[in-house]
């Protein structure tokens, strides 16, 4: 029995000892609305298998993606690179910008604006030039670069996820629950960033709409996307575009029929809602190695919205074998292209696989 004891008292002081180890994030409390029904346009279905898969085992974490006039392909993966995928199915490294490309798109002058987590928003030039839009508004510096869009009139709309934890550290940021996101503009004429939106929960995808009248931007730790309007006698105004989403959302793009395409990279953790009210339980999971922390399902799921913020259909792979944690779906000439922040390949897949998009 003085081994048990013995192991019991150990227990009891490592136990002590943990818990009186500072947390990194200082939580607060929210109490999350039940997850939907998965029914409907967003029951279960296997559409994402249906996709093609280019670059297989040739890439790692192609987060977003965007094609040029060419048809030529583009991602940022992990290592810092942009590479570029030809039709002939040849891929390259076009350029390394030294830190995480993320979201990314092109300008009509043909140069690929990239919001790059560590090094702030970016141009690339058709020759492969780099040049730094931004990494600072309202005095306060980019702290995770995440999405980039661009309106009608040339401006550039892009997210700071979070101004207190950086890339590899953005689950910190769920388990702190706290405002730190922001949505922001770079003027390509005058030079000048601004701030238009502040206190975002984790502000990710970013969306104008094809009038220009608008823009949406995902808040990924409240499932709930904003509108914030650029035009109009609402001009400045903010609201709430859609919420309650039955996962995490990530990137966002519109397509040529107006339509809002959401990537979700997993679904809602019952876990994570349940701690939700509890900051001090937060606080202890934060300091837990990544192995103990609560699971992220292995899942693939891509919603559509129409222009009134409904869903009008999904794209799952429940397995998550073929495309799982799915962070961008960019729709281009009646192809959807998926990325993910970790997997080994870019999905395809035409608008004619998908019933009620395609007919």
């Amino acid at each position: 029995m003085k081994w048990l004891v013995s192991a019991l008292l150990i227990l009891a002081l490592a136990a002590a000892a943990f818990a009186m180890l500072p947390s990194p994030v200082d939580s607060v409390a929210w109490t999350p609305p039940e997850a939907p029904a998965m029914t409907g346009p967003l029951a279960a279905n296997q559409l994402l298998q249906k996709a093609d898969l280019l670059a297989r085992g040739e890439v790692y974490g192609p987060e977003d993606t965007a094609v040029d006039a060419q048809g030529r392909l583009y991602a940022g993966t992990q290592d810092g690179k942009v590479v570029r995928l030809w039709p002939d199915s040849r891929l390259e490294t076009w350029v390394e910008t030294g830190g995480r490309p993320l979201g990314m798109v092109f300008d009509e002058a043909g140069r690929l604006i990239v919001a790059d987590s560590y090094k702030g928003l970016l141009a690339i030039s058709p020759d492969a030039r780099v040049e730094v839009l931004a990494t600072s508004a309202g005095g306060v510096d980019f702290g995770f670069t995440d999405d980039v869009a661009i309106a009608p009139d040339g401006r550039i709309y892009f997210s700071d996820a979070s101004s207190r934890f950086h890339q590899p550290d953005y689950l910190l940021d769920l388990f702190e629950t706290r405002p730190h996101g922001r949505l922001l503009r770079h003027d390509p004429v005058t030079g000048e960033t601004e701030v238009l939106l502040d206190d975002l929960y984790f502000a990710n995808g970013v969306a104008v709409a094809p009038q220009g009248d608008y823009v949406l931007v995902n808040e990924t730790w409240k499932y709930r996307i904003t509108r914030y309007w650029i035009e109009g006698e609402r001009k400045g105004e903010a609201e709430v575009f859609i919420e309650n989403l039955p996962g995490f959302p990530d990137n966002l793009a519109v397509d040529e029929e107006g339509r809002y395409w959401v990537a979700l990279p997993t679904l809602r953790n019952p876990q994570i809602d349940a701690a939700h009210p509890k900051p001090w339980l937060k606080e202890m999971i934060a300091k837990l190695p990544d192995f103990l922390q609560p699971p992220i399902e292995e899942y693939g799921l891509v919603i559509a919205l129409n222009p009134n913020g409904e869903i009008v259909t999904s794209l799952h792979d429940p397995s998550g074998q073929h495309l799982q944690e799915i962070t961008s779906v960019n729709p281009h000439k009646g192809v959807l292209y998926f990325g993910s922040l970790h997997n080994d390949r870019i999905g395809r897949l035409p608008f004619e696989r998908i019933p009620g998009i395609g007919d």
